[in-house]
């Protein structure tokens, strides 16, 4: 239920847009206003008399809601030795036991009123902070005061009883167990110099075993009288709600909360800085990946972004990023690439108060020096040669389109989507102009932003001190391990290297050079049922389109014809499934990926082809005023999808080295085992992708066939949704779908014939060295279709989930987390599928599989309470009332309507469905389908000799 930040969150950071911390000064000839940066309007922000910091906004989407957060500005950096992993385990303890609910009470309560829980209700904790996550429906007064209730509680209510905190114990000592492994080994190893000297390298959040299981309840109640304070603290509170209301919320709840008398003294901790450069290479037998990671941290402590010049400042780096990730992603896309995937960024590290630069590669297990090389080599040849004026002018294109659809759609931004800024600016001093301060002033910003600027900016990134250098990856017989000494000639090679200017090739301005005969529209019908309309295209072809008002700059896409892979005979289907991801990296209308990359600069539209088992699919989305490059993307997927062999091998080269350990990792040797057995006898099934299978696979036969399925436009469906403009839609329908070919073909898929047995199987595994067991226990049968069983499945799966996070998890301290999910398909079979799976101890796998089991008969014999029945209905309807008034709902749900033969009804009716559901109709589902005949399949660690 609660997310825990792990260590390795910050190493995935991508440059966004929200300008960081700043660094060393950037020069520009230019002199540079020092004005601060304002505060939105939008949001207001206080300061209780206790010292408690709050911020306000009213937001309208979706309706009747709002997001509330609770950030506390202390974790696990402020522990004791006595302390360890208890600021994680005092989150857990928020939802156990507080004044104004008792332990259960909060859960049960807040999944009556529609908020899931984990779903919904969340919290996390870090190293310097714990943020509590809750959403809550704002127009009902009751409910509202409730949940400000509920976070006034987590803020100074909570009692922390000798039972609660003894009954927690297990299920954080689960969740610590989840987290063993080849990573977390690793980690132990390269934490210490990454982190070197400081604090930050002993306080990991999850703490330690011992002390989980030894610490007393005082070491606990001491952490929370001393750390959750009114001055360590804000409110955040962001939705459909006056601003007044929730202010007043606020003061009424918190304003009571006394102020601090000599608290202890909040410290900033920080990250020495060291003269050497520290290599920290870690391996271990389980690890599937291999990684690299450059660190250069700053010199000085970071700083907090509070004017012009430190916002032009983030600019600068933002465009750095660009041009360096660029030139990165062209390595990757490269006929011999050095790494799956490299990239760079400068941003925070773990310790809040020091950034550093970073670049990050996955590479094969054996090519870990030769992308280290790629990434030394490329921040080199920007010291030496800088970048080029092209490049600069596309990534100020991609800034000011990305930020432009923002501020396109700012009215119709989700209170979720905003909430997570204000938290920042409370506990890292982000700055929270608002979009339209960030649009006009990055617009007036960016033209004076000079290419040297840019390039000059890597000899403030990159020095010989403050650097560490870490390898991750597998340790397995006839692998040579890398050495520090080899790491060090690596960069004195580098440092002398013979490294040319990056040559920057121009593409051409039209995606299509020669324009088609358009082809016409025959026909046009409404739906009124569910707000669409239809064409009816010469070649046979239908678009049907949804205009909404969700998103102001949003068009959501997506197209198939029946047949797919099931029209492929068992052999060619082997031959070509592992073949047939690599089809569309060599681009399309003459343009490599790199080019496409350059075309695309300003502009925002991807379109994807990509074929299932029943049909040959395109799913995309575009802004508005860039729909007709989405067209012209489609129509060359079909008529001129380039062939390379080169650049398919380059593919299969980042797949292999990607795929290359990954069976040593015990989860996924575990769900190859798996799929393997379920499918006995089945001749189309591929199995698990390695890298044998990859070597194997006929890319000439897996283009043909892609060829093949995508010849007749004619039988595609083509939907869109969003800020459509019909007139404009009908225009390019006519040149880019109409004027395919439509070759009335009207092809089906051919239904699945395989079938899994219906037979009780016990499937155990061993795998792995720590002391970890997964649990899988599944139902699937072949039957007949009715929209009520379907529901009904679907609901059994929420009701069980329920009983057993409460058997399991609450009351064995069993488990972390545990789910049951049903569901009723019609595609390619009509095709119920149930199961039930957790993690946990291997000496606990029989008594939690049989108080499973026992909690499946409980309801097949029982039936389902009145009270989870109406805890699920709810959930259905809160959730159903904002997914209408979103773009994808309606997308996926047109198409379902065609695919599964459905009509409107389904879409319309889903309310009364689900009032009408009943606690016998969850139980019939039960007593017919979970029966004896289940797949159980068990994760055990290997057996020692």
């Amino acid at each position: 239920m609660k997310k825990h930040i792990t260590l390795f969150l910050s190493l995935f950071l991508t440059a966004g847009f929200a300008i960081a911390q700043t660094s060393g000064d950037v020069q520009s000839s230019t002199p540079i206003p020092t004005a601060e940066i304002p505060v939105d309007p939008n949001v207001k922000v206080g300061t209780l008399s206790n010292g408690l910091t709050y911020y306000i906004r009213n937001n309208g989407k979706p309706e009747d809601k709002v997001e509330l957060r609770l950030a506390v500005n202390a974790g696990s950096i402020m522990e004791t030795e006595r302390q360890l992993g208890l600021a994680h385990f005092m989150e857990h303890m928020n939802f156990n036991g507080t004044k104004n609910f008792q332990k259960n009470d909060l859960v049960d309560y807040l999944q009556s009123i529609g908020v899931k829980f984990g779903a919904d209700l969340n919290a996390y904790t870090s190293f310097d902070e714990t943020v509590y996550i809750l959403p809550i429906p704002s127009d009902d007064p009751e409910k509202l005061e409730k949940g400000f209730q509920i976070i006034e509680d987590w803020a100074h209510n909570t009692t922390l009883s000798e039972e609660a905190i003894d009954g927690e114990r297990g299920v954080v000592l689960e969740e610590l167990r989840l987290r063993l492994g080849a990573e977390e080994r690793m980690q132990r190893e390269t934490l210490p110099k990454i982190m070197y000297g400081s604090r930050y390298a002993d306080r990991l959040p999850i703490g330690t075993k011992e002390n989980l299981e030894n610490f007393s309840y005082e070491d606990v109640r001491s952490y929370y009288k001393t750390w959750y304070r009114p001055e360590l603290m804000a409110v955040v509170a962001v939705g459909d709600l006056d601003v007044e209301t929730m202010e007043q919320k606020i003061k009424d709840h918190f304003g009571k909360i006394p102020a601090t008398t000599n608290g202890k003294e909040r410290e900033s901790y920080q990250l020495p800085n060291h003269e050497e450069t520290f290599i920290a290479i870690a391996s271990d037998p389980e690890a599937a990946f291999s990684r690299v990671n450059v660190m250069y941290k700053d010199r000085k402590n970071a700083e907090p972004s509070v004017n012009i010049k430190d916002y032009r400042e983030g600019l600068v780096r933002n465009l750095f990023s660009q041009l360096i990730n660029n030139r990165l992603g062209e390595l990757r896309n490269s006929a011999k690439p050095p790494f799956v995937f490299g990239f760079s960024f400068y941003g925070g590290t773990f310790a809040r108060t020091k950034n550093a630069y970073q670049s990050i590669a996955q590479t094969s297990a054996e090519g870990q020096l030769e992308g280290l090389k790629a990434l030394l080599l490329e921040n080199e040849r920007v010291k030496r040669y800088g970048f080029q004026q092209g490049e600069l002018d596309r990534a100020k294109k991609s800034i000011i389109a990305r930020l432009e659809k923002s501020y396109n759609d700012r009215d119709k931004i989700e209170s979720g989507r905003i909430v997570g800024q204000y938290v920042s600016n409370y506990l890292d001093k982000q700055p929270i102009p608002g979009i339209e301060w960030q649009f006009t002033t990055t617009k007036r910003l960016l033209d004076g932003i000079e290419l040297e600027e840019v390039s000059k900016l890597i000899n403030a990134f990159i020095h010989d001190d403050n650097r560490v250098i870490t390898l991750t990856g597998p340790e397995k017989e006839g692998l040579e391990k890398v050495t520090e000494a080899q790491v060090l000639d690596l960069i004195k090679e580098v440092e002398n290297a013979n490294i040319t200017a990056y040559e920057d090739e121009a593409v051409r301005e039209a995606l299509i050079e020669k324009l088609p005969a358009p082809g016409s529209i025959v026909s046009t019908t409404k739906n009124d049922a569910v707000g669409t309309t239809t064409m009816t295209l010469s070649n046979g072809a239908t678009i049907t389109i949804k205009k909404t008002d969700f998103k102001n700059d949003e068009v959501l896409f997506q197209a198939f014809s029946f047949g797919g892979t099931s029209l492929y005979s068992d052999e060619d289907l082997i031959a070509t499934s592992f073949a047939n991801g690599g089809i569309t990296q060599a681009g399309i209308g003459g343009l490599s990926l790199t080019d496409m990359s350059k075309f695309m600069s300003g502009k925002i539209a991807n379109v994807s082809p990509f074929l299932s088992n029943s049909a040959e699919n395109f799913r995309g989305s575009a802004a508005p005023k860039d729909l007709e490059i989405l067209f012209q993307m489609v129509h060359l997927y079909f008529t001129d999808i380039n062939k390379d062999n080169e650049a398919y091998q380059s593919f299969v080269t980042k797949q292999k080295s990607f795929l290359g350990n990954l069976m040593a990792n015990p989860s996924f040797y575990f769900q190859d085992k798996v799929g393997s057995k379920r499918n006995e006898g089945n001749p189309r099934y591929g199995g698990f992708p390695t890298a044998e299978k990859y070597d194997a696979a006929d890319y000439d036969l897996a283009y043909t066939k892609f060829k093949e399925r995508y010849a007749d436009a004619g039988d595609f469906h083509f939907y869109f949704v969003g800020n459509v403009d019909e007139a404009q839609v009908a225009a390019f329908a006519k040149a880019y779908i109409a004027s395919l070919p439509g070759l009335n073909s009207n092809e089906k898929y051919i239904p699945t014939k395989f079938r899994e047995k219906d037979t009780y199987e016990k499937f155990v595994v061993n795998r792995g060295a720590d002391p970890k067991s997964s649990v899988s226990i599944a139902w699937r049968e072949e039957t007949t279709y009715d929209r009520e069983t379907e529901l009904a499945a679907n609901a059994l799966g929420e009701v069980l989930t329920i009983k057993l996070v409460e058997k399991l998890r609450e009351e064995e301290g069993g488990v972390y987390g545990v789910g049951a999910r049903g569901s009723l398909s019609k595609i390619t079979f009509v095709d119920f599928d149930f199961s039930i799976s957790f993690p946990c101890g291997p000496e606990n796998v029989d008594k939690l599989v049989a108080a499973s089991l026992a909690e499946v008969e409980k309801i097949k014999k029982e039936g389902v309470t009145a009270e989870d029945l109406a805890k699920v209905k709810e959930t259905y309807l809160v959730a159903r009332k904002e997914q209408v008034k979103t773009n994808r709902f309606w997308l996926t749900n047109l198409v379902n309507l065609r695919q599964q033969d459905r009509d409107a009804t389904y879409i319309s009716e889903y309310e009364k469905r689900v009032h009408n559901l009943t606690a016998k109709d969850i139980q019939n589902v039960a007593q017919k389908f979970l029966d004896e005949n289940y797949f159980l399949s068990i994760l055990m660690p290997e057996e020692k000799e």
